[in-house]
């Protein structure tokens, strides 16, 4: 496991006969930031995969001590907090550019890309080419469409792919990659394939030419290296000894107000999944027994009112999460996009016919890949493939494929879960519950910011008329969304 070193400098009070004005600069500080620190904190920042609220969202976890709007998707506004990562992004940018470090300079492309794609998923249109130029006088940004900046993203995508290189120099401040170059073009590249499978409703779209790019990637490893396999996770680790801890350690309320979700722990159980007793604990009603027995473990209805879960709880039933991650301050890493994930992509654009490949092949990959990340030896994976509810079926294809990436993805991958259930409609989310918002609907996306409606209003209210003819609202339906 490798560490994450954060250094603390304590400077002491000099005292002398100097002139007030030799104290308002300090020699002993640096006045700039150099790349590679600006690089460690934007690493920790944008990788941070593991979020309740998607847990909710995407159907794994139901809270039972309070009403959650992610879990009965009643939420409303979003925020626009990924524009505060990017200020970071353009810091290290600049920096990159004053000592001409192209290896940087690519990174900070890449950054840009994966930034600005999970805000616009977020909401649709966004300020995009005129964003984050305050310095410029440029207060109030205009609103690019959504494929514009999709164009744009994957413009940025294959130009960091093909700048990052050794003889660039080495790369500091990295602790996903530790300066490896070879593994940031893996991870680049393996982005331009989530992203150009994010666009699936597109491939008629001349502009973006999905399909066509998709193929010259997975074609061409020897000028488009991904990742293959989980030592290329992009991930960074936990470490008790220098104080970078498992955001669940100790949290004991994460513990006793969090239940498995039915449906997801019903699939596991049907077909009897290891991971299971590595996500979960026993249901109280069957604490002491068997914990390979997968009928001591059960969960609860997301939709379900909290009335209904509470009675539940109180019979004894309902699995919560496992107390490793409560208990050990490093029980597994951050994983913002890993092997697992990537093969499930190839999975799938082989089963829509983009790809000449096999679908079963990346398929299996893709649940080996998970299994050997929750610790499941190679016994029960093997198990585990050869059963007949497991083993792929090409009349199934899309359906099996985007629920084992869905399992794959528990605990980690931020909204992603979230994002493909949006764009393909698997696994099915339950929503026949009494405690359902949104009037039993599952959001498309988030309504913009209320400080946009105070500060930049007239290029919002253009951004909505032309997007949502019924307004902001969060079933409304972005371009990305709809078939082309």
């Amino acid at each position: 496991m490798k560490n994450i070193l954060i250094s603390f400098v304590f400077v002491p009070l000099l005292f002398g006969c100097n002139k007030f004005e030799d104290y308002q600069s300090d020699p002993n500080r640096t006045t700039t930031a150099t790349p590679g620190l600006i690089l460690t904190n934007l690493q920790v920042e944008t990788f941070n995969a593991i979020s309740l609220e998607a847990s909710l969202a995407s159907r794994y976890l139901v809270n039972i001590n309070l009403v959650s709007e992610y879990q009965y998707y009643g939420w409303n506004q979003g925020s626009y907090y990924g524009y505060q990562l990017l200020r970071q992004v353009l810091k290290l940018e600049e920096e990159a550019m004053k000592k001409e470090d192209q290896n940087y300079i690519a990174i900070a492309k890449f950054f840009k890309a994966y930034l600005f794609e999970q805000i616009t998923r977020q909401f649709g249109d966004v300020p995009y080419s005129s964003a984050l130029k305050g310095e410029e006088g440029e207060y109030r940004p205009a609103y690019d469409s959504q494929e514009d900046i999709y164009v744009d993203i994957l413009r940025l995508l294959r130009e960091a792919s093909q700048e990052i290189s050794p003889v660039n120099g080495v790369i500091s401040g990295d602790i996903i990659y530790w300066g490896d170059h070879l593994k940031w073009k893996k991870l680049i590249n393996s982005y331009r394939l989530r992203v150009l499978m994010n666009l699936s409703r597109k491939t008629g779209n001349t502009r973006l030419n999905v399909i066509n790019e998709f193929n010259d990637i997975f074609s061409q490893p020897a000028d488009f290296p991904v990742i293959i396999s989980n030592a290329d996770n992009c991930a960074y680790f936990f470490s008790f000894t220098n104080g970078n801890l498992y955001p669940f350690y100790q949290k004991a309320y994460i513990l006793t107000a969090h239940i498995l979700e039915e449906s997801f722990v019903n699939r596991l159980k049907t077909l009897e999944d290891p991971r299971l007793f590595v996500m979960a604990d026993q249901e109280g009603r069957h604490q002491g027994g068997d914990i390979y027995d997968f009928n001591t473990y059960g969960g609860f209805r997301g939709s379900d009112g909290i009335d209904v879960n509470t009675d539940r709880l109180g019979n004894g039933e309902g699995s919560p999460i496992d107390a490793r991650y409560i208990d050990d301050p490093e029980p597994e890493s951050n994983l913002a996009f890993g092997y697992a994930e990537l093969s499930f992509i190839l999975a799938e654009a082989a089963q829509r016919g983009w790809i000449t490949a096999d679908p079963s092949v990346y398929y299996n990959k893709g649940i080996q890949a998970s299994m050997q990340y929750y610790g499941v030896g190679t016994s029960a994976i093997n198990n585990y493939l050869a059963n007949p509810a497991v083993v792929f079926d090409p009349a199934n294809g899309l359906e099996m494929i985007l629920t084992q990436k869905h399992t794959a993805m528990f605990l980690n991958s931020g909204w992603e879960p979230f994002y493909n259930q949006r764009r393909t409609g698997f696994p099915e989310f339950d929503v026949s519950g009494s405690g359902m918002m949104n009037e039993g609907r599952i959001p498309k996306r988030w309504m913009y910011p209320t400080s946009e409606i105070e500060l930049n209003v007239e290029n919002l209210s253009e951004a909505v008329n032309r997007q949502f003819p019924g307004g902001d609202d969060i079933n409304a339906v972005m371009w990305l969304l709809k078939e082309e």
